[in-house]
């Protein structure tokens, strides 16, 4: 083989590894969206560890919880607050909450997807640090006030975060000092690696727990009527 033939049989090469890059890259995209488009977000990850939703870490005080805590039906849902499915989500529940007094409790966990949502870990730390100035109420609040302003997909400036402390009648300097040693940190990953143990996958990823003990998935974010259909039966 002479010199020319070489270069060009080098070149062919190097050009089919570059298309073929791309169209990897491309397909990677293609499917991220269509994960959207079901009503979630996803991991992005291409393998996961055995996991059950008998995996999931029992209630405890330590829990955030909005509704009756000896309720019959205990809704545990893994969100992110930069998720729009989340977002959209959030307010169902919260209807379901109050439309059923006494009945469904709601427990709050984080999953942020770092991957792609880099900005929600600081706001689930944020969420963290508002629970500790003002307790239960304040996290509800703050929780409230980030879906309420975030335009999602990791568009929200953390710059508000503290403002958002004020807004919801926080100490700014105690919640800033809070936020800067990143005191939940901690917290915040145990709560991802039990949703990813528990069978999440995507977010939001909710499991909801009868009476008798038994544990059944809600993934994605599902419309009210559809919620309400498995809690009047689960109520029955």
């Amino acid at each position: 083989m002479n010199r020319n033939t070489l270069v060009l049989a080098t070149a062919i090469v190097l050009a089919g590894l570059l298309i073929s890059g791309a169209v990897m890259y491309s397909l990677g995209k293609k499917s991220a969206s269509q994960g959207e488009d079901k009503g979630a977000v996803t991991t992005q990850k291409s393998s996961q560890p055995t996991s059950s939703v008998d995996n999931v870490r029992p209630v405890t005080s330590n829990d955030h919880i909005l509704g009756n805590p000896d309720a019959p039906i205990i809704i545990i849902e893994y969100s992110d607050t930069e998720c729009p499915f989340c977002k959209q989500f959030h307010s169902e529940i919260h209807k379901i909450v109050s439309d059923y007094t006494g009945q469904v409790a709601w427990v709050y966990r984080h999953f942020p997807l770092y991957q792609i949502h880099p900005k929600a870990i600081p706001e689930a730390e944020a969420t963290e640090c508002a629970a500790e100035l003002g307790g239960n109420n304040a996290f509800w609040a703050y929780l409230d006030r980030i879906f309420e302003i975030t335009p999602s997909n990791n568009n929200l400036d953390l710059a508000l975060l503290p403002e958002i402390a004020k807004y919801v009648g926080l100490d700014q300097d105690a919640f800033q000092k809070c936020l800067d040693e990143r005191r939940y940190a901690e917290r915040v990953a145990d709560d991802y690696n039990n949703a990813v143990e528990s069978g999440g996958r995507a977010t939001p990823y909710s499991i909801i727990i009868s009476k008798d003990g038994k544990k059944d998935r809600l993934n994605g974010s599902l419309p009210y009527s559809s919620v309400k259909s498995v809690l009047d039966t689960l109520l029955q």
